[in-house]
């Protein structure tokens, strides 16, 4: 029998499918049901709607570019921690621009992302902060990182790189995401800087 955790992975891996192909707005639990191979109850017990499986996926593919992008320390020997940090976040910008259930979120229902751009802090919010407030903790002993509240650095951080990809269509028109991820680069690195 198959564990709790790889039916929900299925059903979330389903989900992503659906709004990949439909968006938000067309794809209905029984439809993720039917692709992922369960019965609409179980759906249904685990998630009340739509747009709660959908915050579910999205904290999950969030997580899991996190984890990709980590500053690893271990491969970084001698160099401190400010251009680390920097890379992680221009990592973590690239993945979340090239990112297909992202990319359809953000480009045809933004408004789903409303609440945790505007109002309050999510799972994946959070999981952002416990990577970059250590790191940057780690940065101003080393003196890479200038002086300040690490909480309110990490804030930052976290949410310029999620405007940037949020609002990416805004620089269309004279920056390709490569160029975009430059600048963030730059931003970044200069309000970090000592």
């Amino acid at each position: 029998m198959a564990s709790k955790r790889n039916v929900e992975d299925e059903i979330l891996d389903a989900a992503r499918s659906c709004v990949e192909a439909f968006g938000v707005r067309r794809t209905t639990l029984t439809d993720v049901a039917r692709r992922a191979g369960v019965s609409r109850p179980t759906v249904y017990r685990r998630w009340p709607d739509v747009t709660a499986l959908v915050a579910d996926l999205l904290t999950r593919e969030l997580r899991r570019i996190l984890i990709a992008e980590e500053v690893d320390a271990e491969h970084d020997h001698g160099e401190d921690v400010r251009p680390r940090l920097v890379r992680h976040a221009a990592g973590v910008a690239r993945a979340m621009l090239a990112h297909p259930l992202v990319g359809r979120i953000v480009d045809t229902e933004p408004e789903l992302l409303a609440t945790y751009t505007f109002q309050r802090l999510g799972s994946s919010h959070r999981a952002a902060l416990e990577l970059v407030e250590p790191a940057i903790v780690e940065g101003q002993a080393d003196g890479s990182i200038r002086k300040g509240d690490p909480a309110v650095l990490a804030h930052l951080v976290m949410v310029t790189v999620q405007n940037t990809v949020t609002s990416h269509r805004l620089f269309a028109d004279v920056l390709d995401p490569e160029g975009l991820v430059a600048e963030l680069t730059t931003l970044l690195d200069g309000y970090l800087r000592p």
